[in-house]
């Protein structure tokens, strides 16, 4: 029996649990691709491969030299050069594409969110009078932050931040998800936190911030997400893998 190759651009929790959805059917060849961007990548359930196409032109190229099927895109939601080179690319193969987009969160009426469309505009919303800043965002985006020195700044990330920022005050914490309320709230708490500043990401694994913000009463700078390109897509990973499941059938080989 021939098998449908499937080629997952990935990053997130969602698309390792896809990966190893689609896995279980036992009838695709799938690989998922990485950025690169985390040192040490949690363990993948397919084969994985690690680094940039070169454009929306150089993964074309891959899809087509590598005979893939399927395209689909269940990177970050801020992940918009990505989403639209995904795009470009498909337009370009033929490769059709599907999107893995996890809803955002709603504000509720607790909620003291003060939306923005860009880090830069995160920053400006902090005001000039000092205050205690946890920042929840990529090491990428934190280098606007060097701006506004008159604020005292609780970074966690992934990976550490190297080189640090060119910050008067600045502590780090270094922690992968999920993340729970309890545990934020005291961590908000005993850092004496008075704002965060957040990426609407959706999903569970980090909303407990936002969640313990709402209980203590916080301020969140919430950036709200880019426009991603218009393709077919799906909001679970349940639904996406029943959506593949039934538009890519098993392909029988002559003779049997």
């Amino acid at each position: 029996m021939a098998v449908h190759s499937i080629l997952i651009l990935g990053g997130t929790t969602e698309a390792r649990q896809l990966a190893e959805a689609l896995r279980d059917l036992g009838r695709f060849r799938l690989e998922l691709s990485l950025a690169g961007r985390t040192k040490a990548p949690v363990e993948q359930p397919v084969p994985v491969r690690v680094g940039g196409f070169g454009g929306a032109e150089g993964l074309a190229d891959y899809l087509k030299a590598g005979q893939v099927d399927v395209l689909i895109d269940a990177t970050h939601p801020y992940a918009a050069r990505i989403s639209a080179n995904a795009a470009k690319a498909a337009e370009i193969s033929g490769v059709p594409l599907i999107a893995l987009r996890r809803p955002g969160w709603e504000r509720q009426a607790e909620d003291r969110w003060t939306e923005v469309e860009s880090v830069e505009a995160a920053v400006a919303a902090l005001g000039q009078k000092p205050r205690r800043a946890f920042l929840a965002l990529g090491r990428q985006e934190l280098l606007p932050f060097e701006a506004a020195p008159q604020h005292t700044y609780l970074v966690r990330s992934v990976d550490p931040v190297e080189p640090p920022l060119a910050l008067p005050s600045v502590r780090y914490l270094t922690a992968r998800g999920p993340f729970n309320e309890a545990d934020e709230r005291t961590l908000l708490a005993e850092s004496g936190i008075e704002v965060v500043v957040s990426k609407n990401s959706g999903g569970a694994a980090s909303y407990g911030k936002i969640v313990a913000a709402r209980a203590l009463g916080l301020p969140v700078v919430m950036i709200r997400r880019p426009v991603l390109p218009e393709v077919p897509s799906f909001q679970t990973v349940k639904a996406l893998a029943a959506h593949v499941d039934q538009a890519f059938p098993a392909i029988q080989e002559r003779g049997e």
